[in-house]
């Protein structure tokens, strides 16, 4: 898959080795005095190791590689807080998958009580998700853009609720989920898929995004486009 992924320029690069210290997964080491990306599913692409470099010897470029693998990079960190003596109790909690579950309310109660979650999975941001959690089996499908949960007030009981959330927003990332959503669907028993958009074009993005992973899975499954507008309203 082509992805953004980081590249080290060995003329400019000093050997300081601050830029192994700041990448969180390991991607980097220091061989032969020298900064170098050891493994290109090691590297999430979000660039910790940029600011930490005094000699800007690394960028960000668009070429082929494996995709991020969380599972590969958190059994190496197992790996080597176990030889020096530790235990990992997982990754980042930002990035931990976990299933949600909400005890069911009344009509009467949720008039009287604060809104309840409908979330019923995490992590929720398509970069971040594990492309083969178990929530996917049998799952309805929500990939969602950012800001229209903040646009449309009932967002959770009307979009969230019965789903499989996934959200993102691809003029922010700057990246194409096309590749991501395909494996998802390809890969999982995806019933199926709902699209919600905003009405600017800069959420076409996502819209396209989502299609093409459809069209790319070989898969024939359900799935529509929902777009609200800036003032919260659904559109026709």
């Amino acid at each position: 898959m082509k992805r953004r992924i980081i590249e080290i320029d060995q003329d400019k690069c000093n050997g300081c080795g601050a830029c192994a210290a700041a990448c969180h997964e390991g991607a980097i080491a220091m061989v032969d005095g020298k900064a170098k990306l050891m493994r290109d599913d090691y590297c999430d692409g979000l660039g910790d190791c940029l600011p930490a470099c005094p000699t800007g010897a690394i960028t960000f470029v668009e070429r082929e590689a494996a995709a991020y693998n969380e599972q590969a990079v958190l059994a190496n960190k197992q790996k080597k807080m176990q030889q020096e003596g530790m235990r990992l109790h997982g990754g980042c909690p930002g990035t931990r998958m976990k299933m949600i579950q909400h005890a069911e309310t009344s009509g009467v109660e949720m008039a009287s009580a604060q809104a309840q979650s409908r979330l019923s999975q995490w992590p929720v941001q398509i970069k971040l998700v594990p492309v083969n959690a178990p929530y996917f089996d049998g799952a309805r499908l929500l990939i969602a853009a950012d800001c229209t949960a903040y646009a449309y007030a009932a967002f959770h009981e009307r979009f969230i609720k019965g789903h499989i959330t996934l959200v993102g927003c691809p003029k922010l990332d700057s990246v194409d989920y096309s590749d991501k959503l395909t494996e998802i669907i390809r890969n999982n028993d995806i019933q199926s898929v709902t699209i919600v958009r905003m009405e600017v074009p800069c959420c076409g993005g996502l819209e396209h995004a989502a299609k093409i992973a459809l069209q790319q899975s070989g898969k024939f499954i359900p799935w529509q486009v929902v777009t609200i507008s800036t003032d919260g309203r659904i559109l026709e």
